[in-house]
């Protein structure tokens, strides 16, 4: 029998290698921007035409290659960091990825440029599909230029699996976005299709946040340094009320490499606790420094998802330290808390450490919180701590004891009305709920998901007779959200518009709103354009058709959560008919029941 297993040749395995490392236009960008700052570049410049999909180019001041220098990079696993296997395990850079440069000529037509110091003239490479097509010297400024055109020209398949030049565009500026921030002491440029997005000089971490992010987080931003002889944690949190309905306003670096951890969210969520409202996000831009032994980032192809040595360790440190910052600035309410004894005897505590970096070390708030005692306090006036456990002790009274004098019991309200025109007797508890006589008994509904209801199916009439009300703002607000927002909330304009919203594009990435549908208030129109952003970052291709049900559900979230307190007769009787003369009275926008029966016989076995 014939042999039958046969090596693949150099191109076919350059082009899978090129499906792993190069999967969209965003990935090629992460490869060229963390070539050019492991190459020493203070100066980034980077070109895109239409999404990266027809141009990627970057363009550095580096210390650039030599011509066999220059060639050698576009092989497979060529790379200047890795000499043995334990270099893996101690790289500070950007990280090893062997293929990168081969995976991207492998699919695009490859222009290089470069010129070292030391020598007069540079060096060209022209590359198409793995083939060099030109490799000759030429004059080049110091550095390097790479340009990478018309990504996956020879897999048409490929190609054809990319999404829109607005979604592609998002992916690129998240990218950029990671690796401008973990290096706020490099100048960067952004051009998009000739025209400039960002212009971001070398500065500080504040001023690139300020200047990247959104210039309306400077006046909420909150400080975060702190240090122990385990790990050091820097940077910036938001204060509560910065907190948004959408995510993407989270970055976690790890030795200024950008990772994605859900546990350590949790960890500064949770530091978060009662200070802001339930569904919001805070924002946050913190660098965690360790040994690089303590992290495997090997454990993704992307190096965004990393293990740690000591999950614990770093779950408790980080959120004492968050706790510590929004404390230190009377942002939350003085407490104590007992470190678990567990964590405490971890030999990640007692790593050895110089004399001069101990007593640094010693000094600092959670080397005194944590590594020296069990207990951890936020700051050091108590004053407060009895009135606080005081009102602990209440909470954990039984329902039955709380008594109407009790200044914390609040009383079950039930308004009874009088008979309505038809004769029917209607109850409303708690404001939630309101239960009416029916032939078979009582029926509950809930007063809020019924006006969720009867509002969508207002405002899907809107949306399909083109007649809707919009009420013009005396004062119009503008807003300001990340570029990769700005997008996607423009690319919504037309439809929001049809259900009342008067919005246009006033400069970069901000938005002037001059109208709202009926019945929102005024004031609550950001939320609800970041809780459509939110819908709108985890959209899938196909859900572009249920847009309009999604939009509307939104909206009508909103205007719902300030339903009015139906203590007349006539506003109760108007809420059962406008429910009742709906296509869907049952069930709320969200699919959850609006209204139940109790049958007599259910409530006679209530009573026994």
């Amino acid at each position: 029998m014939a042999d039958i297993i046969q090596l693949l040749s150099d191109h076919i395995a350059n082009q899978i290698a090129a499906g792993e490392v190069i999967q969209r236009p965003a990935s090629a960008v992460k490869e060229l921007l963390e070539n050019a700052i492991d190459a020493g570049a203070t100066d980034i410049q980077l070109i895109l035409k239409d999404a990266g999909k027809e141009l990627i180019q970057v363009i550095d001041n580096g210390k650039g290659m030599s011509p066999t220098d220059a060639r050698m990079s576009f092989e497979r696993h060529a790379t200047s960091k890795i000499k043995n296997i334990d270099d893996l395990f101690r790289i500070r850079t950007m990280g090893f990825r062997g293929e990168a440069l081969a995976s991207i000529a492998a699919v695009a037509q490859v222009e290089l440029k470069t010129r070292q110091a030391s020598n007069d003239i540079g060096s060209k490479i022209c590359i198409e599909g793995t083939d060099v097509v030109l490799q000759e010297p030429c004059a080049t400024p110091i550095g390097t230029s790479i340009m990478v055109k018309n990504l996956f020209f020879n897999v048409p398949a490929r190609r054809n699996f990319l999404k829109s030049n607005n979604t592609e565009f998002r992916n690129i500026l998240d990218e950029f976005t990671r690796v401008a921030l973990a290096y706020p002491s490099l100048a960067f440029r952004l051009f998009h299709n000739g025209v400039e997005q960002f212009r971001l000089e070398s500065g500080n971490l504040k001023t690139r946040i300020v200047n990247l992010l959104s210039g309306s987080v400077e006046k909420n931003l909150v400080p975060v340094q702190e240090e122990t002889d385990w790990i050091k944690i820097h940077g910036f949190i938001g204060k509560p009320e910065s907190s948004t309905k959408t995510r993407g306003n989270q970055f976690f670096f790890i030795n200024d490499r950008f990772i994605r951890n859900s546990y350590l969210h949790h960890a500064v969520a949770t530091a978060y606790e009662g200070l802001m409202e339930k569904e919001t996000f805070p924002f946050y831009v913190l660098f965690l420094e360790t040994d690089p032994a303590r992290v495997d980032v090997n454990v993704h192809p992307t190096k965004q998802e990393v293990k740690f040595e000591d999950d614990r360790m770093m779950y408790a440190y980080l959120n004492a330290a968050v706790r510590h910052a929004l404390a230190r600035f009377n942002i939350a309410p003085s407490l104590d808390f007992t470190l678990s004894p567990e964590i405490t005897k971890l030999p990640s505590v007692e790593m050895p450490i110089s004399h001069r970096e101990k007593e640094k070390v010693e000094a600092g708030y959670l080397f005194n919180n944590f590594s020296r005692k069990d207990q951890a306090h936020f700051i050091d006036k108590k004053e407060g701590l009895k009135q606080w456990k005081e009102l602990y002790q209440i909470a954990q009274q039984p329902l039955a004891s709380q008594t109407p004098s009790t200044p914390n019991a609040e009383p079950i309200s039930l308004h009874k009305t009088t008979e309505t025109a038809t004769h029917q007797n209607m109850l409303v508890v708690q404001n939630n709920f309101l239960v009416t006589t029916v032939k078979s008994g009582l029926m509950v509904v809930h007063i809020r998901r019924a006006y969720e209801r009867i509002w969508q199916e207002r405002l899907l009439e809107n949306w399909d007779t083109g007649q809707f009300v919009s009420q013009q703002l005396l004062f119009p607000a503008t807003y300001e959200w990340s570029a990769q927002d700005a997008l996607l909330l423009e690319s919504v304009l037309e439809d929001l518009a049809r259900i009342g919203f008067d919005i246009a594009p006033f400069g970069q990435s901000t938005f002037v709103v001059r109208g709202l549908p009926s019945s929102l208030k005024a004031g609550e129109e950001k939320d609800v354009l970041d809780e459509v952003i939110e819908h709108l970052r985890h959209e899938s291709q196909n859900a572009v058709a249920q847009r309009k049900e999604q939009l509307t559900a939104q909206v009508a979230k909103r205007i719902a959560l300030n339903k009015p307190q139906l203590q007349q007769p006539e506003e109760q009787q108007a809420l059962i008919d406008e429910l009742f003369a709906c296509t869907q009275p049952e069930y709320a926008p969200d699919g959850k029941k609006v209204f139940s029966f109790l049958k007599t016989e259910t409530l006679q076995d209530l009573l026994g």
